[in-house]
């Protein structure tokens, strides 16, 4: 039975690790608005927005005690693309060493010192723009190890049949991260100030690490408290999978696979589209469409709303169509995988030509990013399907070149834009 049943506990903890995850990697976005000298304009009505501003409520006075700084377009286009230097650097080390060693204490580390460092964000942030660069980097790195530890887990852990289930559960925690953490960064930035953004997030993580280490095991073989009849059942419907254990990585067949570079060109594609709008949204809601800091995040968070819920809705209708349907799964992933790639584009596209139409613009920012939802029972799942024994690797290599847009996307995306 799926009720308390152990892996869909590991589903909920791991959600809950992925909300951390992400709630980590975009606090940044909306507390840079409130970072910079240039927002703290005695004009409450947003006279450098493009679009004509909105009505901004009176900020508490006790809110403007956090420094603010002066960097120009260019450096909060490294400061926010920061995190992606490092965390390129352990994806495929991450999927080796949770195979090698258990994915359990691999993430929950990982985490753990990604939280550490955002909790001195604000030391670093009045130490420079360099050291803040620096701590963004040593945060990628961390939590780099993070997918592909939880693959490997949920290659022991995972029924074939019900992976498309798990697994968007277990992920709706990156989607669920990015909806609370924007809105909550606005309110926090507007009622404190932006300092607090980073430690308040920072004690949730701790909390989660503290959960994750007592309740969560490798395999459902060292799980104390699982019932007998759930490991027969994980391992009876897996048994027919290799195991990694030997520490033969077969490289050259991983590295010459074309589904495996299919995955590449897909997950590179989604998260250029992806990465940009988590970074700097915030920043298009408040220098275009001249939203305030309180009204930002949650527009900003919208597209993510949709984006979490089409995601758990496709992991459901996906194996239904595998197992009630006997569909093949290869139809099911590439059908998923077209819709949440080209629906996005249109719509992203469609986005560009609204100007100053605020309705237009959020609705179609927000379509887009719940298409791109159904994706996450298509090509984000398919490193399961093709070698679910290799599942951590397989998921670090492609997420590597995937990792790439979030380096240089809002980078270029600002140099686009500097004349704007």
């Amino acid at each position: 039975p799926v009720c308390c049943s152990s892996r869909y506990g590991l589903a909920l903890l791991s959600s809950f690790g992925f909300f951390v995850v992400y709630s980590l990697r975009v606090n940044l976005s909306v507390a840079m608005v409130d970072m910079l000298n240039n927002t703290h304009q005695s004009s409450t009505n947003h006279s450098r927005s493009v679009c004509p501003a909105h009505a901004n409520p009176a900020r508490p006075q006790h809110n403007h005690t956090a420094s603010v700084y002066d960097w120009d377009s260019e450096t909060q286009g490294w400061i926010l693309g920061s995190f992606f230097y490092g965390y390129i650097l352990t994806q495929i080390p991450g999927g080796y060493l949770a195979g090698r060693f258990g994915p359990k204490w691999l993430m929950g580390f990982g985490i753990l010192g990604t939280v550490i460092f955002t909790l001195l964000t604000p030391v670093a942030a009045n130490l420079g723009s360099s050291y803040l660069i620096a701590v963004r980097v040593l945060e990628g790195i961390g939590e780099g190890v993070t997918f592909p530890a939880m693959y490997t887990m949920w290659a022991a852990w995972a029924p074939p049949l019900e992976r498309s289930r798990l697994l968007t559960i277990s992920y709706i925690g990156a989607q669920l991260g990015t909806v609370i953490a924007l809105p909550l960064s606005g309110e926090i930035c507007f009622y404190l100030n932006w300092t607090y953004v980073f430690y308040v997030f920072g004690a949730v993580g701790l909390v989660w690490f503290v959960l994750w280490a007592f309740l969560v095991f490798d395999s459902p073989n060292t799980h104390p408290r699982i019932s007998e009849w759930e490991k027969l059942y994980i391992t009876t419907s897996l048994k027919n999978e290799l195991s990694t254990s030997s520490g033969f990585i077969p490289w050259r067949a991983i590295l010459t696979s074309r589904p495996l570079w299919a995955i590449v060109v897909a997950h590179f594609s989604y998260n250029w589209t992806f990465y940009t709008l988590l970074t700097l949204l915030p920043t298009y809601m408040n220098d275009i469409l001249g939203f305030s800091i309180q009204q930002n995040g949650m527009l900003s968070a919208l597209p993510y709303v949709g984006c979490a819920v089409l995601a758990v809705l496709s992991g459901q209708l996906a194996d239904y169509l595998r197992e009630t349907c006997h569909y093949r799964t290869i139809t099911v992933r590439k059908s998923f995988s077209i819709v949440g790639m080209i629906g996005p584009a249109v719509f992203l596209v469609a986005a560009g030509y609204t100007g100053c139409n605020y309705t237009m613009a959020v609705t179609f920012l927000t379509i887009s990013s719940s298409l791109g939802g159904v994706s996450a029972s298509g090509f984000n799942i398919n490193h399961l399907d093709i070698a679910p024994s290799y599942a951590g690797i397989l998921l670090g290599i492609t997420n590597t070149f995937a990792t790439i847009p979030g380096m240089v996307g809002p980078v270029i995306a600002r140099e686009l834009t500097k004349h704007v």
